[in-house]
């Protein structure tokens, strides 16, 4: 089993680069710690995926929420156990995230 491949990093690139100066810097490290931690995972199924984030939640359709940056942010991402790929769907703020139907993703 080979690590995670994120599908794609520029999207939470383009999420943290929206945001002001200040709030910038802490979305894009814990976005970047993110990443970091689930391209180094191999996960075979949603056990392995709560045993690295522990807050991670199975939502519908094999589509995860991971709260991030001490539940400031919200990533949903679509995981190919198979593949070792994760499609990342959305990433917004927890307010964003509250706003948006995760079945509609």
């Amino acid at each position: 089993m080979g690590a995670m491949r994120v599908i794609a990093k520029s999207t939470l690139v383009k999420f943290y680069q929206r945001l002001p100066k200040g709030p910038q810097a802490t979305a894009e490290s814990a976005m970047m710690d993110w990443y970091t931690t689930v391209s180094n995972a191999a996960w075979s199924n949603f056990a392995d995926v709560k045993a690295t984030f522990n807050s991670a939640d199975y939502v519908s359709s094999g589509k995860i929420v991971f709260d991030v940056g001490g539940n400031k942010y919200r990533v949903v991402a679509l995981i190919g156990f198979r593949t070792q790929r994760v499609f990342i769907l959305f990433v917004g703020t927890h307010a964003e995230y509250d706003r948006i139907d995760v079945a509609e993703l």
